[in-house]
This record gives structure tokens, C-alpha cells and sequence, in this order.
């Protein structure tokens, strides 16, 4: 997918590519211009950004300024993405990019990817 779905809601269930149960959908942000569809991905440069993007600390306080490469971030904060708490005592939660969404209906999120695959939350 290009953009994430409208449907996408918290709690939902997560099932990766085999059709695991994963988790369910503790937050998610919609693209920047998720307001007006036909609109391509908005650009992030920051090096032209002279104010303070609160989404952008919001994403950097989640992962850590040098967790993620700043392309990985950038996608994050222009085309959006789901924080997916996942089930079991020792796993970390992960981050699907819309590019990993094969549907989303009703209450299931349904990945083309598996979990392994996914962005990991640093601990």
C-alpha cells in the first residue's frame, strides 16, 4: 500500500504473512497528507526546517536520534505507520510502513511480511 488505510484503528489485530498473530495496534499515524488522497507523500527536508516538528521529536524520542537512519524516519513521518504491540514476554514491539499492509478490514490488519521483517522498537 501507498499510504496507510483509513480503517486503521488502535486495537486491531496484526497478523504477519503466514497469518500469525502478531499483536494488535497500540497507535499509528497517518501520512501528512492524509487529509487529501490524491496528493502524492508529502517531502520531509530538514534541513530546511527551522521550526520544531513536533511528529518529528515524537518519532525521535521513540526510536532515538541514532536508532533509525534518517531516510527510515523521513518514510515514517511522510507516509506514516502503525505501532504494533506484540504479543509475547520477550519480544519488542515493531513498526509496519504502509508498503507493508496487504489489508486492513474490519478488525484485522493483514501484513505481507513477517514479523522479523518489520522495524524494531529499541528498548
Amino acid at each position: 500500500m501507498d499510504a496507510l488505510p483509513r480503517s486503521i484503528h488502535i486495537g486491531m489485530k496484526v497478523f504477519d504473512s503466514h497469518h500469525h498473530a502478531i499483536g494488535k495496534v497500540r497507535d499509528f499515524k497517518l501520512a501528512e497528507n492524509a487529509t487529501d488522497p490524491d496528493l502524492p507523500p508529502a517531502e520531509y527536508d530538514k534541513s530546511t526546517d527551522t521550526t520544531v516538528n513536533p511528529v518529528a521529536e515524537t518519532v525521535s524520542n521513540i526510536f532515538g536520534r541514532e536508532s533509525l537512519p534518517d531516510a527510515v524516519r523521513s518514510r515514517m513521518l511522510t507516509e506514516g505507520y502503525i505501532e504494533i504491540d506484540t504479543a509475547g514476554l520477550f519480544t519488542g514491539d515493531r513498526y509496519a510502513l504502509p508498503e507493508h499492509i496487504a489489508s486492513a478490514n474490519g478488525d484485522e490488519v493483514m501484513l505481507n511480511v513477517d514479523k522479523d521483517e518489520l522495524i524494531k522498537r529499541p528498548n
